[in-house]
């Protein structure tokens, strides 16, 4: 394979995709709905056709391509003109905590399981599932929080807190999805009698009722149950 032909393609290809993604606009950058992540994939595969095989016409990797920037440019119009097509290509938002309440519905249809929510939640700065009004999934995959008011919290927090428990660290999950976490229960030195008795105080009989339950700093327990 002779250098200089490859280094010149290189070249082409890195003006030719850069100004292919100028063309399609700030959009792709900014957020990449499903249908720009394909778009996006495609172009780099075939830029890379383009520079792997010398033999063929650059020619035949513009032509695809502009074909897409085409498609590309023409959904985004028809998008701005048309909610409908708007929510078939990108989709719409899914509510996965509304009113404070998981949606374990919502969540089990867009394959989002608990850990995932938390892990979004900490990159939200925020610890604890109980301080979440609004966790809405937006057709980009990211993750918009709605914290609730400092009265609401108040108010939900009940009037006399697990004052047994006292430790330092980020809220601890006791129950997910039905699933007694007894690594956790053992670093607060509970037991899942203890768990137990706490939730028949709130009227629930089964750990499999309970679709999360956390516990936090101050030994405040958040329920959540299966709908």
């Amino acid at each position: 394979m002779e250098i200089m032909p490859l280094f010149w393609r290189t070249v082409l290809v890195y003006i030719i995709v850069f100004l292919t993604m100028r063309l399609m606009g700030k959009r792709e950058i900014g957020k990449l709905s499903i249908f720009d992540l394909v778009i996006s994939i495609i172009i780099a595969e075939i830029a890379v056709f383009i520079i792997d095989d010398l033999s063929k016409p650059v020619i035949h990797g513009l032509v695809p391509i502009a074909t897409l920037v085409l498609i590309q440019i023409g959904t985004a119009k028809l998008s701005l003109h048309s909610q409908k097509a708007r929510e078939m290509l990108d989709g719409s938002p899914s509510y996965l905590i509304k009113n404070g309440k998981l949606d374990r519905t919502e969540m089990k249809k867009q394959r989002y399981n608990l850990d995932d929510l938390i892990v979004q939640l900490r990159q939200n700065r925020i610890m604890n599932v109980a301080d979440v009004e609004f966790a809405i999934l937006e057709t980009s995959g990211k993750l918009t929080v709605v914290e609730k008011p400092q009265e609401k919290r108040q108010e939900e927090a009940p009037p006399d807190p697990l004052d047994t428990i006292r430790y330092e660290g980020l809220p601890l999950p006791l129950i997910m999805d039905g699933k007694v976490q007894d690594q956790n229960l053992s670093q607060l030195g509970k037991t899942r009698f203890w768990l137990k008795s706490k939730l028949q105080e709130r009227g629930v009989k089964d750990f499999k009722e309970v679709f999360f339950c956390s516990v936090d700093h101050k030994g405040v327990l958040f329920l959540d149950k299966k709908r």
